[in-house]
């Protein structure tokens, strides 16, 4: 029977990886992928021997179609992302809906993600969140942080190394030098870390010497 089954990947340590995954990933007839280099070091590792598919961010529009035709042939297809869960700041919400309109079963397993883990080691309140993923780079990012100035709940942003600095003084304007954040880098890996203060202080901690890795930034909601 047909179904697309939305695979979790490790953000960091692949100890993270479940043994439901590998079994789905092995019993599929194949294996969509954001990067086949970067998922036939994981592959490798847990021994799946299965055939990749490249699908990702700038093909999904123009694969789409065939992707959708093997399921309704009949198959049972995995995608996965580089790390985590996909759909979430990576490929899959056009995947997922063009199955949910041709009435193609969709499965997503529970697994790695770095949103959660960010968030509750934040020390910020995790009851209410919302989640703004990358902020656009250039066109539209004022924009957004107007709209987020007076957010109640905890937000929380993915960031590059190379914009962080930048992002960083952005929100001590938007949201105030005294709000409170964290800046979590690197999670379930070596130098995983995160570090707490406001945003004042965030910035002077790292204008001189910014940090490396995957980022996510947890930023206090509106308290006034």
């Amino acid at each position: 029977m047909s179904k697309l089954y939305l695979v979790p990947t490790p953000v960091g340590n692949l100890g993270d990886m479940t043994f439901r995954a590998i079994q789905v990933l092995k019993e599929v007839d194949g294996i969509l992928a954001e990067d086949t280099r970067t998922s036939g070091k994981l592959l490798r590792h847990f021994e799946i021997e299965n055939s990749m598919i490249p699908f990702h961010a700038h093909n999904e529009h123009r694969m789409l179609k065939r992707v959708i035709e093997r399921l309704q042939k009949g198959e049972t297809l995995a995608l996965i992302s580089d790390a985590g869960t996909p759909g979430i700041s990576d490929p899959g919400f056009l995947l997922v809906r063009a199955c949910a309109e041709n009435g193609i079963d969709v499965e997503t397993l529970p697994g790695a993600t770095a949103v959660i883990p960010a968030l509750v080691n934040s020390g910020l309140p995790a009851d209410r969140f919302c989640f703004e993923g990358f902020l656009p780079p250039k066109k539209g990012r004022n924009k957004r942080l107007m709209t987020l100035v007076d957010e109640e709940r905890t937000m929380i942003f993915y960031e590059s190394p190379h914009r962080i600095v930048k992002t960083l003084v952005q929100f001590a304007e938007f949201f105030g030098e005294d709000r409170q954040a964290a800046l979590v880098r690197e999670i379930s890996k070596i130098h995983e870390e995160t570090v707490r203060g406001t945003l004042e202080e965030l910035v002077r901690r790292y204008s001189d010497n910014p940090p490396k890795g995957e980022i996510a930034l947890i930023i206090q909601g509106n308290k006034a």
